[in-house]
């Protein structure tokens, strides 16, 4: 990912541009088919020569050019013939977004892989489900995975999405007019690229594109801190059922030496309110002055290459702590009963309903036990089995039939086949 935001790939993009301008001009009968071929041949640059020119010029792209003229010969005239910088620059952008686009999707498909792989696994381990961060029902690992596995698709398609919307390119001047070069350069150039031209332009391609691709790369960040905060909060020594890869030499802190810190789902929270803050950075470069100005450049300079290394590093390293992660199953089935059934409450209230008991009466009665559980610390179950308004309606058999956790988790399977299966319509 670095490579592809280096000095030396911005100016293979924006070179390019310039060779497949001139080919298209000289197929057009634009530019002289001997100078095409001379800029295909000769264009190269050298970025000292490049920086030692801007250092007089102060313009990056009129440095790029007198750089690699000097290499063309007699023929150099004819590089960005007709063009304006953001027609380069802009059109070689979306090149680098592009392939930028392929890494990350590349590293969503790896996570996804590793998720599924997981989620399989612990597909039938029971754990408790926390709602307000307080035990609320049974579930399973697998269940909590699969969730992540989802979110990862969508994740894939809003990148996918974003990277058409913003492959594109233009060739259509100063103020979008065409005047200096026909249109039909411009779809020539897209097509050799391997863009769409954009349908209209003003100097530039317009930053609504960029908004939208910062704010799906910022959402995939969102969303690899949710899963790593979840592992966070599942590794606090209170719950102990996950925790992050510790490998063999590794220090958890300088003054303890028993600690293992869950530190790389602590890196991916941090990066991902940078990657936030960079998508908001985009949003204000929609609005430019008119047809516009370069209050954007030197904004996407930082937020495009630092968004995307960032985002390529955390789906890398969180596709290698779900790999590694250390799934506690007997700390799982310890906590889960560690509330002494009350989980099963709201079972136990629909039997009630299914015998004929109102809501409202079935609801105290359940949860006065409930209450009696949690303050003297005694059985959920066995205060249910013994209480006579309870015993009065329900049997004992129907009291322990709701407590079945097979029960609870039957349709478990269905869920998994509905996410790693779908129907697609």
């Amino acid at each position: 990912m670095g490579r592809i935001w280096s000095d030396q790939r911005r100016y293979e993009t924006w070179l390019l541009v310039e060779t497949a301008a001139a080919e298209a001009m000289a197929a057009a009968g634009i530019v002289p088919p001997d100078a095409a071929r001379d800029i295909r041949e000769r264009g190269a640059f050298d970025i000292a020569r490049i920086d030692e020119i801007e250092q007089i010029t102060q313009h990056d792209v009129i440095a790029f050019t007198t750089a690699v003229a000097e290499n063309v010969g007699p023929s150099g005239r004819w590089i960005h013939f007709g063009l304006t910088s953001s027609d380069v620059i802009d059109t070689a952008q979306a090149l680098q977004m592009r392939e930028a686009c392929d890494v990350i999707l590349a590293d969503l498909e790896q996570l996804g892989d590793a998720i599924r792989d997981r989620a399989i696994e612990h597909r039938r381990t029971p754990m408790i489900g926390r709602t307000h961060g307080v035990h609320a029902e049974p579930m399973t690992f697998g269940l909590k995975l699969a969730l992540w596995f989802a979110e990862v698709d969508r994740d894939r398609e809003r990148v996918r999405r974003a990277r058409a919307t913003i492959s594109v390119g233009k060739l259509s001047g100063a103020v979008g007019t065409f005047a200096h070069v026909p249109p039909a350069i411009e779809a020539d150039v897209c097509r050799r690229l391997g863009l769409e031209p954009a349908a209209v332009a003003s100097q530039v391609i317009q930053r609504d594109r960029h908004a939208e691709l910062l704010a799906a790369l910022a959402i995939t960040a969102a969303s690899l801190e949710k899963f790593a905060l979840e592992i966070r909060g599942l590794q606090k020594t209170e719950i102990g059922e996950v925790e992050e890869p510790f490998g063999k030499g590794q220090k958890g802190s300088s003054a303890m030496p028993h600690k293992r810190n869950p530190i790389g789902c602590e890196q991916i929270v941090g990066l991902a309110r940078l990657i936030r803050g960079n998508a908001h950075a985009a949003l204000e470069n929609v609005a430019l002055w008119h047809e516009r100005d370069i209050s954007h450049s030197s904004v996407e300079r930082v937020i495009l290459p630092d968004s995307f290394i960032a985002l390529d590093h955390m789906l890398r390293r969180f596709t290698r702590i779900v790999r590694g992660m250390a799934v506690n199953v007997d700390r799982m089935r310890e906590n889960l009963n560690r509330s002494r059934g009350v989980v099963f409450s709201g079972t136990v209230l629909l039997e009630f309903a299914r015998k004929g008991v109102s809501r409202e009466q079935a609801y105290e009665w359940v949860q006065r036990n409930a209450m009696r559980s949690f303050e003297e610390q005694r059985d959920f179950k066995a205060l249910l089995l013994a209480d006579p308004d309870v015993s009065r309606v329900l049997t004992a058999a129907e009291i322990e039939r709701a407590f079945d956790l097979d029960e609870q988790l039957k349709h478990v399977d269905h869920i998994f086949d509905r996410v790693f299966h779908p129907v697609r319509a």
